[in-house]
Formats: C-alpha cells, structure tokens, sequence
C-alpha cells in the first residue's frame, strides 16, 4: 500500500512526486488515466521556457515562475534534455500599448530579471529582422524545451528512486476507511480484459489532475467554490520556407484582462515555428479539435453560472476569438502586427492544446496558482501557465506542504 497517491501524470504531478522522492518519501504512485505521462496540457504547449515578466510581484506565480525557471534549465542540462536559453522580444505596435509594456518593464525588474533591455523599432529589427513595432522589450531569460521529455525524465528520476507510475489507470471513486483512502481506479490496456475496476488503498492523496481537477476534488467529498472551463488554444506552424522570418520568440504587449498571452511566434527546439494560439471555448474537456463535444463537459460549463457571468463580461473578446478561429485571415492579420511579412500561405495547421482554466462563481479568472488542504489530502485546483515552466518549484512547495501535513507511518 502506498504512503501518498497522486493524481495525475502531467509534470506538476510528476515534479510534486520527485520533489517527494527527493526528500526520501518513495513508498508512493502516481496514477495516471491515458497511457502515458503528458499527454495533456504538459503535451500540448509551445515549449517556452517563461521567464517570470508578466506576473504580478509577490504573486505565487512570479515566486514559482522564477525560482521554477532556474531549476528547469538546471533539470535539463543534468538530464540531457534539448533547451536553449533564446530570449524573446515583447513588442508594442500601437501608442496605447505603450503603458502596458512599461508596466510589463516594471514588473519584470521586480521578479529579478536582470539584462532587460527597452527596444526602439531599429533595435526590434536586430533582434528580429523581420519583425516590427513602435517600441520592444527583451527578455534574455526565456527559453525553449520539450516538455514531454522533461516529464519522461522526471518519470525515470520516480522509477529510479523505487516509487511507481501506473498509466492506464483513471480515478473512479474516493472513499474513507479507518485511517485510509480506498480509491476506485478503472484500468485499461496491458494484457489483461480492456477495462476492470481495482482498488488502491493509500493513506493520503495529492490532486494534480488538471483539466480534472475539480471533479478529483469532487470525488474525494469536497466542494470546490472553482470550476475548470476549458480553452482551446490552436496553432499554426510556418512552412520551411517562412522560417527565415523568426529567429527566436516574438510576443504582443499582452491585455492584462486576461491570462493568454495573444497569439506570438515561437521557434520550437526540434525545429520549426509555430504561431498562436488564441483561446476559445472547448466542448470538451480533451476538445483539441473543434468536432470535439462531450456532453458532460458542455453540461459542466453551460450550467455554471460562473461562466455565464464571464461571457457576459467579455462577449466582444470571446466573439473575437470564435472569430479568428474559423477566418484564418484573421489569424494572419494578428501576426502580421508582429512580422507583416507573412502571408496566410506562410501558415499550416499546427495542433491544439487546452487549457484548464479555473473560473470562480463571481465570473472572474482565476489567474493564480490555487491549492487547498483537506483531511489527508492536497487538491492543485488551479496550475495554469506558467506551471509547466514552474512545475519543480511548484512540486517542491507541495513536496513541503505535504511533509508538514502528511506524517510519516
């Protein structure tokens, strides 16, 4: 019988069970419902590196970014896995955007990032000879990875260390007994019948299910006061040949409303470019393509008056996205803010992540890292960008809140 069981195998989950392996506690598993480690929102980003500029001072975000920023380029460099420390430029392409992108300055030099540099549209060009903007800033800390192979080898680093990860194994029912947790798993693949219900007995729980975080939390008595709505996010990739047109990364100056970051340019570090995202409302929780509709997950979002209240307040932007979503010359239109030269025969299809994406009954975003405690258990309700970036110093902090609060038997 395990110690601790966590919920999820995306690299928050992952990074809180090395974290936990680390500090000696290896008699735990890691159950997770696909059949391997990151196929969800750790699988389905643009691979950058963050550095800690957009995220308000003294926020959990800025803390876990920065810190979580120096540790993933250390995990990588000690474990052989593709980075590179590239930098990016943020740019200002309108006079109203120039407030943002000084507030964006500030708080960058107060989450401790040194070498910062202001760009006039000359400057912008050195950077990026193709790109343009009425003023910039670079950003020399952030960086492009594969975050599957980050997650991969966390996994190695779990195995090594003794303590078990179980795939194919999705949560069905938590409930208590005595002094621990017997936990109703459904298991998939393997040799065995295709499907099969299995009991796992654990004495504490730590949820890191992400797009699922709330109903884990829900299966285990406690009634979030947050729901997950999801976001898909799609992305074009340029053709080889529009290579040429990006070096490195190149963002919009961001609209501090909302969490994403607008649609940008990132080289990718196996090779290639990819433009976006955007953000729109998904069907379904796994709804990486527009088709994509689960009955449950439109019930979970159309009946949370949350989100009625977030649609109400921002139907001009959530049209906008819908918009850009199915006209691509709307898409081109926004890149070509950042880099005119591109043309909608530059852009290809290039996949869809979605994001979990944590509303609270007022209707507003839940922007920060969100975690609770119950009785033998840690809940991860929110963990939305930068957690991948953050993700061992996130793992770290509920190494620590699990060490105070989970003893030792």
């Amino acid at each position: 019988m395990p110690q601790t069981t966590i919920i999820g195998g995306g690299i928050v989950g992952l990074a809180t069970a090395m974290a936990l392996v680390r500090r000696g506690r290896n008699d735990l598993l890691v159950i997770e419902a696909e059949k391997d480690v990151a196929t969800h929102q750790t699988g389905h980003n643009s691979g950058v590196i963050h550095s800690g500029l957009y995220y308000k001072p003294g926020s959990r975000k800025a803390a876990t970014c920065t810190a979580g920023r120096e540790a993933m380029y250390r995990f990588c460099a000690e474990h052989g896995i593709p980075h590179e420390r590239c930098g990016k430029i943020v740019v200002a392409t309108r006079e109203a955007e120039l407030p943002a992108l000084a507030e964006l300055h500030r708080r960058g030099v107060a989450n401790g990032l040194n070498g910062m540099m202001e760009l006039n549209p000359e400057q912008i060009r050195e950077h990026e000879p193709h790109g343009t903007g009425i003023a910039g800033l670079y950003v020399p800390q952030t960086g492009i990875v594969d975050y599957v192979a980050v997650a991969r080898a966390m996994r190695r680093v779990i195995e090594a260390a003794g303590a078990e990860v179980r795939t194919d194994c999705q949560l069905q029912a938590v409930r208590p007994d005595g002094s621990e947790l017997v936990l109703t798993a459904r298991i998939t693949g393997g040799l065995m019948p295709p499907a099969r219900l299995e009991e796992i007995r654990s004495r504490y729980l730590i949820n890191c299910a992400g797009l699922q975080s709330d109903r884990v939390a829900r299966l285990c008595g406690l009634t979030p006061k947050l729901r997950i709505v999801p976001f898909r996010g799609e992305y074009y990739k340029l053709r080889p040949e529009a290579y040429r047109l990006v070096r490195n990364l190149i963002y919009p100056v961001p609209d501090a409303r909302f969490p994403f970051l607008g649609v940008h340019l990132t080289r990718m570090i196996h090779g290639g470019v990819g433009a976006g995202p955007n953000a729109v409302l998904a069907l379904s929780r796994h709804g990486y393509r527009k088709g994509n509709i689960r009955l449950a997950d439109v019930l979970s979002t159309f009946s949370y008056a949350g989100f009625w209240k977030l649609a109400t307040r921002h139907a001009r932007m959530g049209l906008g996205e819908i918009y850009r979503s199915y006209v691509k010359g709307a898409f081109v239109r926004a890149l070509q803010q950042l880099v005119p030269d591109l043309t909608a025969a530059d852009l290809v299809p290039g996949g869809a992540g979605v994001r979990a994406q944590a509303i609270g009954p007022d209707g507003k975003l839940v922007d920060d890292f969100h975690i609770e405690s119950a009785e033998r258990m840690i809940h991860v309700l929110n963990a939305p960008s930068p957690a991948a970036t953050a993700s061992i110093a996130i793992g770290e902090e509920i190494a620590e809140k699990a060490q105070r609060e989970f003893p030792l038997t």
